[in-house]
């Protein structure tokens, strides 16, 4: 029987599927412009920037919140080609320290950490993900994190956050997942910085 969680990463990941093709043809078409002489104009370069950021969104949402089993595994190159088109907008900056592939289940598990911490930095920042002799570490630096103690008590307790909305929804993602794969997350918030082990 397929869990109501494993049914909503296959939605996720059938969306995010269907999406990214239309949004790389539409960036194409401006590279065919361009080609031509004919994509030059700040219209064009305004909807190639678009383009590569809703491609970016989607590529990051798939495996945050897609579907992930053992045994499939993701390059490190392919995450940090995400994470830097996803930075390009300047509001974020990610670094990954860490080689070679991982598991998708972990990929999953640290891009939807890596959406609660950006939630926790409303002006923005740096972002850095290490892997460690327990498991993962994912800190944040150069910009003053803002923790709301209802979702971040409720994440530490393996507890969905109510009430839950549509711009929260990693919080309890998080929650499911660490729940499902036996983690616990161990949160520090000093002098502004954010520190999550997991």
């Amino acid at each position: 029987m397929t869990t109501t969680e494993d049914f909503a990463a296959l939605v996720s990941s059938r969306i995010c599927h269907d999406l990214i093709s239309p949004i790389g043809a539409i960036g194409n078409g401006v590279e065919l412009l361009e080609m031509t002489g004919q994509g030059n104009g700040p219209e064009l370069a305004l909807i190639s920037d678009s383009a590569e950021s809703a491609s970016a969104r989607v590529r990051f949402f798939r495996i945050a919140f897609g579907s992930a089993k053992e045994g499939q595994a993701i390059g490190i190159d392919e995450i940090s080609a995400i994470l830097s088109a996803r930075g390009k907008d300047g509001r974020f900056r990610y670094t990954w320290v860490e080689d070679g592939t991982i598991d998708r289940p972990d990929a999953k598990l640290i891009f939807l950490t890596i959406l609660c911490v950006e939630h926790a930095l409303p002006r923005g920042g740096k972002i850095q993900v290490a892997r460690t002799q327990r498991g993962w570490l994912v800190k944040s630096a150069g910009g003053k994190a803002q923790l709301d103690d209802v979702l971040w008590t409720a994440l530490q307790q393996g507890k969905e956050p109510l009430p839950l909305d549509s711009g929260r929804i990693q919080f309890a993602a998080l929650a499911m997942m660490l729940g499902t794969s036996g983690r616990r997350l161990v949160v520090e918030h000093a002098d502004g910085h954010l520190t999550l082990s997991l």
